[in-house]
């Protein structure tokens, strides 16, 4: 239950839900009970009419249930003793308004407790989103995408039929059973101690039925989260498995994994639906023993030495119907609960995974960029891998720094430590002389932008894809940055211009548009540090000449760190930065790197014909 206690946590600011709950199901199980025990009077007036014990005369007032029982009996007498059709009527009607008052009541727990759980739901999946969006970048090259989006949507939904179901096995269930057994005492006590014994000789073997269940649905949630990942890889890379002819490869991949996870749910809902199965046989049962022991004291002695009539055996027989179901309630809320607990400790890995690139607590605003930016001595592993070893440069204001190297030898990561994606396990990173940890992370990334080689767009309009940083922008400043980004031409060219929608990931345009798209973005922000990765990499090259262009518009003025690998996008940077093996083994600019004899910068140009 400590998973379960830390889920309903979260519905701790809507608490006032439940007195209203817990108020309309005490309510609705008084008139549920109340209505059965009138089951008592309604046999006498029709099977005894003759019966000598009514008193005509009315009960001292006095604040008690007794009073009421009397009051009542009192006017049953008092109308069977005028006509007994009478006394039908009356117990008629007040049943009637017992099972309507029942029912409003029921209903009106059920809808409270609605509210409750659909809240509760909405804190936890706000809690897992806001959660994925401040983990480190780390995180997600480790977890598959699918599995995430699983928890969020899968888990979730189990959570939210658990929780409401917990909230019944915990209040109102247990009600309902404790307050039809005070019934049941209330008419014979040997009959209710005799039922007592036989149940939990049905709760055992319920238990064991239900143990497996948490393992089943941990097993089937996890397999959603693997389809859910091959599912978006096959959408996203249609073209490449066409191309391949890898169609029967992926259909094999996604029905093995699609074999996995029904066998996993067959096992849960064979066990599942057999609790409840075994709970309704052994209740069968059970009420099959009271009518052999009941009814075979009525037999031998007109009356047991309890004291109980046959109309008081019947409404005996017709309450325990009703703490079977109720009872029945319970082993399908108990069986439920064991399968959410796989989905909700799936919920909780997830929120209690460590945010280790967060805000001190006394972290600063960064209010403009003024000098420079400083990488010293850092290093930087992912994981147990080294990246980076012993880096150190700077990069003044206004000036445009390049990174060049083969692939993997952490150009990229560098790139990441400035915004605080990553944070370096020794060493710093310092703008204006102050370690980037020391500020705000919003403050910090509000003086960047980025245009990196994954040009991603939202599959929303052009408006608002340029727009992202600043919501509050207007159409003109809009327009400006696109026509800086040499992106307003081919707008005003598609169907709604600037309201045209994207596509997903900006499908409907082509690689060089939607690089423009992203400089334009990047522009709209004016920003005084602007990093570019790649930016240019994956263009042919005349789209690489009009978004070349754009760039070189965005970089006038401003702090810039440029990766690349074709050389002829950074001859004119100020320093030209070579990295091998996470080390810098050359620094300068062009002409001072191209005149070093068997340089690594050298060897480039030469193989590229830059020089």
């Amino acid at each position: 239950m400590k998973v379960y206690r830390r889920l309903l946590a979260y519905a701790r600011p809507y608490r006032r839900f439940l007195p209203l709950f817990f108020l309309f199901t005490i309510l609705a199980v008084i008139f549920s009970v109340f209505q059965f025990a009138l089951i008592i009077p309604l046999l006498n007036v029709l099977f005894n009419p003759g019966s000598g014990n009514e008193s005509l005369s009315a009960p001292a007032f006095s604040l008690s249930t007794g009073f009421i029982r009397d009051i009542f009996y009192y006017e049953v007498y008092r109308l069977k003793a005028l006509n007994p059709v009478y006394a039908l009527y009356f117990i008629t009607g007040i049943i009637i308004c017992a099972v309507l008052l029942t029912n409003l009541f029921r209903y009106l727990a059920q809808r409270t407790l609605i509210k409750a759980r659909t809240l509760l739901v909405k804190r936890i999946r706000e809690a897992l989103f806001e959660k994925i969006n401040h983990l480190h970048m780390g995180f997600f090259t480790k977890e598959h995408k699918g599995d995430l989006i699983s928890r969020m949507n899968s888990d979730v939904f189990e959570i939210e039929g658990v929780a409401a179901g917990s909230l019944e096995v915990l209040f109102k269930e247990p009600s309902l059973v404790i307050g039809y057994f005070l019934a049941l005492f209330a008419i014979s006590t040997q009959l209710t101690l005799f039922t007592l014994c036989i149940i939990p000789i049905s709760a055992l073997g319920i238990a064991t039925v239900q143990k497996k269940l948490k393992r089943d649905a941990k097993d089937a949630q996890a397999s959603i989260g693997r389809l859910l990942t091959i599912m978006d890889e096959t959408l996203t890379g249609m073209r490449i498995i066409r191309a391949f002819n890898a169609t029967g490869f992926t259909l094999k991949k996604f029905s093995r994994e699609n074999d996995f996870y029904r066998n996993a749910s067959l096992q849960g809902f064979k066990r599942r639906e057999m609790a409840p199965a075994f709970s309704e046989a052994a209740g069968v049962l059970v009420v099959a023993g009271i009518l052999l022991y009941g009814g075979s004291l009525i037999l031998k002695n007109g009356q047991s030495a309890a004291g109980i009539q046959a109309s008081e055996f019947i409404a005996f027989i017709a309450i325990f119907s009703q703490v079977l179901r109720p009872a029945k309630a319970m082993v399908i809320a108990g069986a439920n609960i064991q399968r959410g607990r796989g989905s909700g400790e799936r919920i909780l890995e997830l929120i209690d995974k460590p945010i280790e690139v967060k805000d001190k607590e006394d972290a600063i605003d960064l209010e403009s960029f003024h000098h420079e930016i400083e990488f010293r001595n850092v290093d930087f592993a992912y994981d147990d891998t080294p990246v980076l070893k012993d880096i150190s440069f700077t990069i003044p204001k206004g000036k445009t720094i390049a990174l060049i190297g083969a692939s993997g030898v952490g150009k990229s990561t560098i790139a990441d430590l400035i915004p605080r994606f990553y944070d370096p396990q020794h060493g710093a990173v310092l703008l204006d002389g102050i370690d980037v940890r020391d500020y705000k992370m919003e403050s910090l990334r509000s003086v960047m932008s980025f245009v990196t080689q994954e040009t991603f767009l939202f599959n929303d309009t052009i408006f608002n894809n340029i727009a992202l940083s600043r919501p509050d922008a207007s159409e003109e400043e809009v327009i400006h940055a696109a026509k800086i980004a040499n992106a307003h031409e081919f707008i005003i060219q598609t169907e709604n211009g600037y309201q045209t929608i994207t596509g997903d990931r900006g499908i409907r345009f082509s690689g060089g548009q939607r690089q423009r798209l992203c400089i334009a973005r990047a522009v709209l922000k004016n920003p005084s540090v602007l990093i570019l990765d790649e930016a240019t990499s994956s263009l042919d090259t005349e789209s690489e000449k009009t978004v070349q262009d754009a760039l070189s518009k965005l970089m006038l003025g401003r702090t810039t760190l440029v990766i690349a690998h074709r050389l002829s996008t950074i001859k004119q940077a100020d320093e030209i930065i070579v990295l091998h093996d996470g080390r810098i083994i050359e620094r300068g600019h062009h002409n001072e790197l191209i005149e070093i004899d068997e340089g690594v910068y050298k060897k480039l140009t030469q193989m590229q014909r830059i020089a």
